[in-house]
Protein backbone atom coordinates (compact mmCIF):
# COMPACT_ATOMS: atom_id res chain seq x y z
CA UNK A 1 0.00 0.00 0.00
CA UNK A 2 0.80 3.94 -0.51
CA UNK A 3 1.42 6.52 1.77
CA UNK A 4 -0.27 9.73 0.09
CA UNK A 5 -0.52 13.23 0.90
CA UNK A 6 -4.05 14.24 0.47
CA UNK A 7 -4.37 18.54 0.99
CA UNK A 8 -7.41 19.80 0.41
CA UNK A 9 -10.51 18.31 2.64
CA UNK A 10 -13.91 20.30 1.42
CA UNK A 11 -16.97 18.97 0.64
CA UNK A 12 -15.59 16.86 -2.43
CA UNK A 13 -12.22 16.28 -1.02
CA UNK A 14 -13.03 14.66 2.32
CA UNK A 15 -14.59 11.90 0.36
CA UNK A 16 -12.01 11.40 -1.55
CA UNK A 17 -9.40 10.69 1.01
CA UNK A 18 -12.11 8.81 3.03
CA UNK A 19 -11.58 6.41 -0.15
CA UNK A 20 -8.32 6.09 -0.32
CA UNK A 21 -8.01 5.28 3.74
CA UNK A 22 -10.79 2.47 3.03
CA UNK A 23 -8.51 1.01 0.51
CA UNK A 24 -6.08 0.14 2.99
CA UNK A 25 -3.47 3.12 2.07
CA UNK A 26 -2.10 5.41 4.33
CA UNK A 27 -3.49 8.89 3.94
CA UNK A 28 -1.34 11.91 5.62
CA UNK A 29 -4.32 14.27 5.36
CA UNK A 30 -3.84 18.47 5.38
CA UNK A 31 -6.12 21.32 5.20
CA UNK A 32 -5.92 24.87 6.31
CA UNK A 33 -9.35 24.00 8.64
CA UNK A 34 -8.78 21.70 11.90
CA UNK A 35 -12.12 20.55 11.93
CA UNK A 36 -11.62 19.33 8.24
CA UNK A 37 -8.59 17.55 9.66
CA UNK A 38 -10.17 16.06 12.24
CA UNK A 39 -13.00 14.90 9.94
CA UNK A 40 -10.50 12.96 7.82
CA UNK A 41 -9.05 11.26 11.25
CA UNK A 42 -12.24 9.84 11.54
CA UNK A 43 -12.50 9.01 8.78
CA UNK A 44 -9.59 6.80 8.82
CA UNK A 45 -6.96 9.09 7.88
CA UNK A 46 -3.90 10.42 9.83
CA UNK A 47 -3.51 14.04 10.51
CA UNK A 48 -0.73 15.93 8.94
CA UNK A 49 0.38 19.00 10.35
CA UNK A 50 1.86 20.97 7.47
CA UNK A 51 3.41 20.36 4.02
CA UNK A 52 6.23 19.06 5.00
CA UNK A 53 4.57 16.37 7.10
CA UNK A 54 2.19 15.57 4.66
CA UNK A 55 4.56 14.86 1.28
CA UNK A 56 7.92 14.56 2.87
CA UNK A 57 8.08 10.26 2.81
CA UNK A 58 4.60 9.93 0.34
CA UNK A 59 4.77 8.18 -2.42
CA UNK A 60 1.62 9.68 -3.71
CA UNK A 61 0.09 13.66 -3.56
CA UNK A 62 -3.22 14.33 -4.39
CA UNK A 63 -4.57 18.15 -3.76
CA UNK A 64 -8.21 19.06 -4.12
CA UNK A 65 -8.00 22.66 -3.90
CA UNK A 66 -10.51 26.27 -4.64
CA UNK A 67 -8.78 28.09 -7.17
CA UNK A 68 -5.25 28.09 -9.46
CA UNK A 69 -3.43 30.26 -7.34
CA UNK A 70 -4.37 27.99 -4.03
CA UNK A 71 -2.73 25.35 -6.46
CA UNK A 72 0.45 27.15 -7.72
CA UNK A 73 1.07 27.91 -3.70
CA UNK A 74 0.55 24.88 -2.57
CA UNK A 75 2.75 22.85 -5.31
CA UNK A 76 5.56 26.09 -5.65
CA UNK A 77 5.59 28.56 -3.03
CA UNK A 78 7.82 28.11 0.20
CA UNK A 79 7.24 25.14 1.72
CA UNK A 80 5.31 23.74 -1.04
CA UNK A 81 4.59 20.11 -2.13
CA UNK A 82 8.29 20.46 -5.01
CA UNK A 83 9.99 21.58 -1.80
CA UNK A 84 9.88 18.70 0.28
CA UNK A 85 8.43 15.93 -2.23
CA UNK A 86 11.05 12.71 -2.72
CA UNK A 87 12.24 11.86 -6.21
CA UNK A 88 9.44 9.66 -8.19
CA UNK A 89 6.53 11.12 -6.24
CA UNK A 90 3.21 11.08 -8.25
CA UNK A 91 0.91 13.89 -7.94
CA UNK A 92 -2.72 14.02 -8.78
CA UNK A 93 -4.08 17.64 -8.84
CA UNK A 94 -8.59 17.16 -8.72
CA UNK A 95 -8.98 20.91 -8.26
CA UNK A 96 -11.05 22.80 -11.09
CA UNK A 97 -8.77 25.37 -12.46
CA UNK A 98 -7.96 27.49 -15.38
CA UNK A 99 -6.30 25.65 -18.04
CA UNK A 100 -3.15 27.81 -18.29
CA UNK A 101 -2.49 27.35 -14.43
CA UNK A 102 -2.65 24.09 -14.85
CA UNK A 103 -0.57 23.55 -17.61
CA UNK A 104 2.22 25.75 -16.13
CA UNK A 105 2.08 23.56 -12.28
CA UNK A 106 2.65 20.38 -14.19
CA UNK A 107 5.49 22.27 -16.40
CA UNK A 108 6.82 22.44 -13.20
CA UNK A 109 6.89 19.44 -11.88
CA UNK A 110 8.10 17.60 -14.69
CA UNK A 111 11.00 20.63 -14.68
CA UNK A 112 11.54 19.05 -11.29
CA UNK A 113 11.73 15.54 -12.28
CA UNK A 114 8.00 14.55 -11.35
CA UNK A 115 5.21 13.08 -12.95
CA UNK A 116 1.88 15.15 -12.13
CA UNK A 117 -1.49 15.28 -13.83
CA UNK A 118 -4.84 17.27 -13.58
CA UNK A 119 -7.65 15.01 -13.29
CA UNK A 120 -10.30 17.79 -12.53
CA UNK A 121 -14.00 15.62 -11.37
CA UNK A 122 -17.49 15.71 -12.15
CA UNK A 123 -19.94 13.72 -9.57
CA UNK A 124 -20.83 16.21 -7.06
CA UNK A 125 -20.51 15.68 -2.95
CA UNK A 126 -22.28 12.22 -3.92
CA UNK A 127 -19.96 10.68 -5.97
CA UNK A 128 -16.77 11.99 -3.81
CA UNK A 129 -18.27 9.86 -0.65
CA UNK A 130 -19.76 6.46 -2.83
CA UNK A 131 -16.54 6.60 -5.20
CA UNK A 132 -17.97 7.34 -8.13
CA UNK A 133 -16.53 9.98 -9.79
CA UNK A 134 -15.44 10.88 -13.23
CA UNK A 135 -12.29 11.84 -13.45
CA UNK A 136 -10.72 13.80 -16.63
CA UNK A 137 -7.12 13.19 -16.59
CA UNK A 138 -4.58 15.41 -18.77
CA UNK A 139 -0.40 14.44 -18.75
CA UNK A 140 1.95 11.89 -20.04
CA UNK A 141 0.77 8.31 -20.69
CA UNK A 142 3.21 7.05 -17.86
CA UNK A 143 1.78 9.67 -15.47
CA UNK A 144 -1.72 8.60 -16.13
CA UNK A 145 -0.93 4.96 -16.05
CA UNK A 146 0.53 5.28 -12.76
CA UNK A 147 -1.74 7.34 -11.82
CA UNK A 148 -5.12 5.07 -12.36
CA UNK A 149 -4.83 2.72 -9.79
CA UNK A 150 -5.80 5.43 -7.28
CA UNK A 151 -8.41 7.23 -9.36
CA UNK A 152 -10.01 3.99 -9.35
CA UNK A 153 -10.51 3.84 -5.97
CA UNK A 154 -12.28 7.06 -5.62
CA UNK A 155 -14.20 7.19 -8.85
CA UNK A 156 -15.70 4.89 -11.39
CA UNK A 157 -15.11 6.39 -15.12
CA UNK A 158 -11.79 7.69 -15.54
CA UNK A 159 -10.29 9.28 -18.59
CA UNK A 160 -7.42 10.15 -20.27
CA UNK A 161 -7.87 13.43 -22.10
CA UNK A 162 -4.36 14.21 -23.55
CA UNK A 163 -1.61 16.11 -22.71
CA UNK A 164 -1.28 18.53 -19.56
CA UNK A 165 -4.10 20.50 -19.27
CA UNK A 166 -6.66 18.35 -21.24
CA UNK A 167 -8.85 16.93 -18.21
CA UNK A 168 -9.02 20.91 -16.96
CA UNK A 169 -10.19 21.38 -21.16
CA UNK A 170 -12.57 18.51 -20.84
CA UNK A 171 -14.51 19.94 -17.00
CA UNK A 172 -14.95 23.06 -18.12
CA UNK A 173 -16.31 22.23 -21.86
CA UNK A 174 -18.48 19.48 -19.73
CA UNK A 175 -19.86 21.62 -17.74
CA UNK A 176 -20.31 25.09 -19.73
CA UNK A 177 -22.91 22.56 -21.64
CA UNK A 178 -24.43 21.47 -18.71
CA UNK A 179 -25.27 24.84 -17.16
CA UNK A 180 -26.43 25.69 -21.12
CA UNK A 181 -28.50 22.66 -20.56
CA UNK A 182 -29.80 23.20 -17.24
CA UNK A 183 -31.13 26.76 -18.53
CA UNK A 184 -32.52 25.93 -21.09
CA UNK A 185 -34.66 23.29 -19.40
CA UNK A 186 -35.85 25.38 -17.01
CA UNK A 187 -36.99 28.02 -19.77
CA UNK A 188 -38.98 24.85 -21.27
CA UNK A 189 -40.40 23.74 -17.91
CA UNK A 190 -41.45 27.48 -16.89
CA UNK A 191 -42.82 28.06 -20.51
CA UNK A 192 -45.02 24.97 -20.33
CA UNK A 193 -46.09 25.94 -16.84
CA UNK A 194 -47.46 29.22 -18.31
CA UNK A 195 -49.33 28.31 -21.02
CA UNK A 196 -50.98 25.22 -19.16
CA UNK A 197 -49.11 21.75 -19.25
CA UNK A 198 -47.83 20.72 -15.68
CA UNK A 199 -44.67 19.31 -14.73
CA UNK A 200 -45.50 15.71 -14.63
CA UNK A 201 -47.12 15.57 -17.92
CA UNK A 202 -44.42 17.72 -20.14
CA UNK A 203 -41.69 15.51 -18.44
CA UNK A 204 -43.72 12.26 -19.25
CA UNK A 205 -43.75 13.68 -23.00
CA UNK A 206 -40.32 15.39 -23.27
CA UNK A 207 -38.26 12.90 -21.80
CA UNK A 208 -39.17 10.88 -24.75
CA UNK A 209 -38.58 12.76 -27.29
CA UNK A 210 -35.97 15.09 -29.19
CA UNK A 211 -36.20 17.52 -26.00
CA UNK A 212 -34.64 14.80 -23.60
CA UNK A 213 -31.64 15.68 -21.53
CA UNK A 214 -29.53 14.89 -18.26
CA UNK A 215 -30.88 18.06 -17.00
CA UNK A 216 -34.34 17.10 -17.30
CA UNK A 217 -34.20 13.07 -16.49
CA UNK A 218 -31.44 12.72 -13.42
CA UNK A 219 -31.68 16.65 -12.40
CA UNK A 220 -34.90 18.07 -13.45
CA UNK A 221 -35.19 21.17 -12.12
CA UNK A 222 -38.76 21.63 -11.65
CA UNK A 223 -40.20 20.13 -9.03
CA UNK A 224 -42.39 16.80 -8.72
CA UNK A 225 -41.02 14.46 -11.71
CA UNK A 226 -37.62 13.03 -10.38
CA UNK A 227 -37.61 12.74 -7.01
CA UNK A 228 -34.06 12.61 -5.91
CA UNK A 229 -33.65 15.82 -7.73
CA UNK A 230 -32.88 19.29 -5.77
CA UNK A 231 -35.91 20.91 -6.69
CA UNK A 232 -37.84 18.79 -4.58
CA UNK A 233 -35.48 19.28 -1.53
CA UNK A 234 -35.68 22.82 -1.78
CA UNK A 235 -32.82 23.43 -3.88
CA UNK A 236 -30.28 22.31 -1.38
CA UNK A 237 -26.77 21.71 -3.28
CA UNK A 238 -25.43 19.02 -4.69
CA UNK A 239 -23.70 21.03 -6.85
CA UNK A 240 -23.89 24.45 -6.24
CA UNK A 241 -24.67 27.44 -8.57
CA UNK A 242 -21.76 29.03 -6.79
CA UNK A 243 -19.60 26.03 -8.53
CA UNK A 244 -21.37 26.28 -12.11
CA UNK A 245 -20.40 29.91 -11.73
CA UNK A 246 -16.66 29.25 -11.26
CA UNK A 247 -16.57 27.01 -14.03
CA UNK A 248 -18.53 28.90 -16.65
CA UNK A 249 -15.77 31.84 -15.58
CA UNK A 250 -13.07 29.72 -16.26
CA UNK A 251 -14.47 28.17 -20.13
CA UNK A 252 -14.90 31.65 -20.65
CA UNK A 253 -11.36 32.59 -19.53
CA UNK A 254 -10.24 29.68 -21.92
CA UNK A 255 -12.71 30.76 -24.54
CA UNK A 256 -11.26 34.45 -24.40
CA UNK A 257 -7.65 32.92 -24.79
CA UNK A 258 -8.50 30.33 -27.53
CA UNK A 259 -10.43 33.15 -29.26
CA UNK A 260 -13.47 30.69 -29.60
CA UNK A 261 -16.69 32.06 -29.66
CA UNK A 262 -19.04 30.60 -26.79
CA UNK A 263 -21.97 33.22 -27.42
CA UNK A 264 -24.68 30.44 -24.61
CA UNK A 265 -21.99 29.69 -22.78
CA UNK A 266 -21.25 33.40 -22.07
CA UNK A 267 -25.01 34.13 -21.66
CA UNK A 268 -25.02 31.42 -18.98
CA UNK A 269 -22.47 32.98 -17.16
CA UNK A 270 -24.31 35.96 -16.97
CA UNK A 271 -27.35 34.03 -15.99
CA UNK A 272 -25.81 32.34 -13.04
CA UNK A 273 -23.91 35.70 -11.82
CA UNK A 274 -27.51 36.96 -11.58
CA UNK A 275 -27.85 34.40 -9.04
CA UNK A 276 -24.72 35.80 -7.17
CA UNK A 277 -25.70 39.26 -7.35
CA UNK A 278 -28.99 37.84 -5.48
CA UNK A 279 -27.08 36.12 -3.11
CA UNK A 280 -28.59 32.97 -3.57
CA UNK A 281 -25.59 30.98 -5.48
CA UNK A 282 -25.44 28.57 -2.53
CA UNK A 283 -28.62 26.95 -3.83
CA UNK A 284 -28.40 23.98 -6.46
CA UNK A 285 -27.49 25.24 -10.13
CA UNK A 286 -30.63 23.79 -10.49
CA UNK A 287 -31.92 26.32 -8.52
CA UNK A 288 -31.54 29.06 -11.42
CA UNK A 289 -35.34 27.91 -11.91
CA UNK A 290 -36.18 30.00 -9.32
CA UNK A 291 -34.50 32.83 -11.06
CA UNK A 292 -36.43 32.05 -14.82
CA UNK A 293 -40.30 31.67 -12.74
CA UNK A 294 -39.30 34.86 -10.69
CA UNK A 295 -39.34 33.35 -7.35
CA UNK A 296 -36.09 33.66 -6.57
Amino acid sequence: MSVIAFIGLGNMGIGMASNLAHAGHEVRALDISKDAIARAVEAGCVGAKNAKDAVESADIVVTMLPAGAHVKMVYGGDDGVFEYAQPGTLMIDSSTIDVADAREVIASAQAKGFDMIDAPVSGGVGGAAAGTLTFMCGGTKAAYDRAKPILDLMGKNIFHAGDAGNGQVAKVCNNMLLGIHMIGTCEAFNLAEKLGLDAQTFYDISSTASGQNWSMTSYCPAPGPVESAPSNKDYQPGFAAAMMLKDLRLAQSAATKAKAATPLGTQAEAIYSLMEAAGKDGLDFSGVMKLINGSL
